[in-house]
């Protein structure tokens, strides 16, 4: 289903259901939408796992409806408080996900089939993107300038801006490449899931990530959520609140996937660039699929990297739930190394 989680089904979805299925959490990465990359980063796959657990009790707790049903601990599905040590697993709701065609450069997707086949239950094809800060690295420094989202300014520093208020910003889920949406495209794409309703509960997601956040001494800039609709209602899907699908930093130092798509932009640009221009070239064939039509593969990480980059997970997480679950250094020294990298 993803590039870094398996899943597994024990009871499927139907047309006025919801199944039972579980993820499980690999230390496989992706960046720039590339799929799984040439090197595992260990405790990786325990962060996600541990910290997504730790964030959809917390939003359950503050009245949000998500698909978490537990983490699973000698193949039982408990809280995380009841379970010792670094979980992989983790225990959830399904829903129905359709087949998404496409249909050529001309016509492009077929949403309507989606939505036929959907009903009434379906994984709501878009991420719903908030930010509370406009960090190096944002896609939104590309397409906005500081005057567009109530800043001064015509031109974006070098360093990271506070926003004055959070945006939501909604891109697609299931097509070869992200694009962001207007609000009239996304409330198409959404079905009959309402995109007001939608766009209320990623603002509360942020509200109570930042606030978490803020407790452990992190600034949370930004991240996503992915969401369920069944018979009128929004539950909070795929996983929540994590070094992958948010970005943190502490002291001004990044704590997200975002310190290796930075290095991949100072260490190997030739795949970077490769990148952006077979997502580019794409648009003209009757295929989306851009990664045939790279001509670059990425480099390993090296092993100092990996290293780091797996302490600053497990450091990160054990500061954010407020608990030593993992053997790593304390948080600033784990920061301290990524930011030499």
């Amino acid at each position: 289903m993803t590039s870094v989680k398996d899943f597994q089904v024990s009871e499927p979805a139907t047309a006025d259901s919801l199944g039972r299925g579980r993820f499980v959490f690999t230390d496989a990465y992706s960046v720039f939408d590339w799929g799984r990359m040439p090197d595992p980063i260990p405790q990786k796959g325990a962060s996600l796992c541990t910290m997504g657990a730790y964030n959809f009790e917390l939003l359950e707790a503050n009245g949000v409806a998500t698909h978490y049903r537990g983490v699973v601990g000698d193949d039982e599905v408990r809280s995380l408080s009841a379970v010792e040590g670094t979980p992989t697993e983790m225990a959830i709701e399904l829903t129905q996900v359709p087949e998404l065609p496409y249909r050529g450069s001309d016509e492009g997707y077929g949403y309507d089939a989606f939505h036929a086949a959907g009903g009434e239950n379906y994984l709501v094809p878009l991420e719903i993107v908030f930010r509370n800060r406009v960090p190096v690295g944002s896609s939104l420094r590309k397409r906005a300038t500081p005057a567009d989202v109530g800043l001064d300014g015509d031109t974006w520093p070098a360093e990271a801006v506070d926003l004055p208020e959070p945006i939501v910003e909604f891109s697609t889920k299931y097509e070869r490449q992200d694009r962001y949406l207007s609000s009239e495209e996304a409330d198409r794409i959404a079905g009959v899931a309402d995109i007001a309703a939608l766009e209320s509960v990623a603002r509360k997601v942020n509200d109570v990530i930042s606030e978490r956040a803020a407790a452990t001494g992190f600034v949370h800039e930004d991240g996503k959520i992915e969401c369920l609709y069944i018979d009128g209602e929004i539950h909070v899907a795929d996983v929540v609140g994590t070094f992958d699908e948010n970005r943190f930093s502490r002291g001004g130092t990044q704590l997200s996937k975002e310190v290796i798509r930075q290095w991949y932009k100072r260490n190997q640009p030739a795949w970077v660039e490769a990148v952006d221009e077979a997502k580019r070239a794409v648009g003209g064939h009757e295929t989306d699929d851009w990664r045939g039509l790279c001509a670059v593969s990425p480099i390993s990480l090296p092993d100092d990297v990996v290293e780091s980059v797996s302490a600053m997970y497990a450091a990160g997480t054990n500061a954010y739930i407020g608990e030593e679950r993992f053997d790593a250094p304390e948080i600033d020294a784990a920061l301290e190394a990524t930011s030499a990298l």
